[in-house]
């Protein structure tokens, strides 16, 4: 009799298993994710996810892409390279007086001065020196002159010829030969036109287009 009574009160009890099961599976799930973190890294309050920390190939990109450019490797800032500086032969005693006469020109209201560098193609000089004047007695006093500095530096005038209406004076230094014209004349003759493929020798002063026979100033050079 006694055995039947322990059997009923196991059967009563069948019911507590199903709670057992349940309250042991809520007490696997937290430690389920608990397990499941890493450790050592504190879960987001906000749920979000950290962001990912930059490789070491995209900080250097961006430090090279951000880098200042410096002034002096600007192809605007580099200085320019220095031109090469052309000696030019010292001028002979020729081509001085030619530069001289040509001058004394300008100097006596003379127009479209040049000297003509005709060595070794005209075989009677070495320079030639071409102005125009403005009347005949101006052209007159504008040789003159010319010939009293040819005696200055050294230059006898062998011949000096001149028309009659006084449209073209001429005089022969042997190494330098001056011509005078009055404008039409000229432009008839044109020697600039003959001896065209020959150097042009500057001869103006520096600093200034011409002077007077007074000293004065009567147009600076640009």
């Amino acid at each position: 009799m006694p055995a039947k009574k322990k059997t009923k009160k196991a059967t009563t009890n069948k019911p507590s298993k199903p709670v057992a099961k349940a309250a042991g599976k809520k007490a696997s799930k937290p430690a389920g994710k608990s397990a499941s973190k890493p450790a050592g890294k504190p879960a987001s309050k906000s749920g979000k996810k950290p962001a990912p920390k930059p490789s070491a190939k995209r900080v250097a990109t961006a430090t090279t892409e951000r880098a200042p450019v410096s002034h002096a490797a600007h192809p605007v800032a580099r200085a320019a390279a220095p031109r090469p500086v052309v000696e030019r032969p010292a001028p002979s005693k020729a081509e001085t007086f030619a530069i001289e006469a040509a001058r004394c020109m300008g100097d006596d209201k003379c127009t479209e001065v040049v000297v003509l560098d005709v060595r070794g193609k005209n075989p009677m000089t070495d320079y030639l020196v071409i102005g125009s004047g403005t009347s005949d007695r101006q052209m007159r006093a504008v040789l003159h002159h010319i010939q009293e500095l040819g005696e200055t530096l050294g230059y006898q005038a062998v011949r000096s010829t001149s028309d009659e209406r006084a449209t073209w004076l001429l005089a022969d230094f042997m190494n330098v030969i001056v011509h005078l014209f009055e404008p039409n004349t000229r432009a008839h003759y044109d020697l600039e036109m003959m001896w065209g493929d020959t150097a042009r020798i500057e001869w103006e002063r520096p600093g200034t287009a011409s002077r007077d026979r007074a000293g004065l100033n009567v147009g600076e050079a640009n």
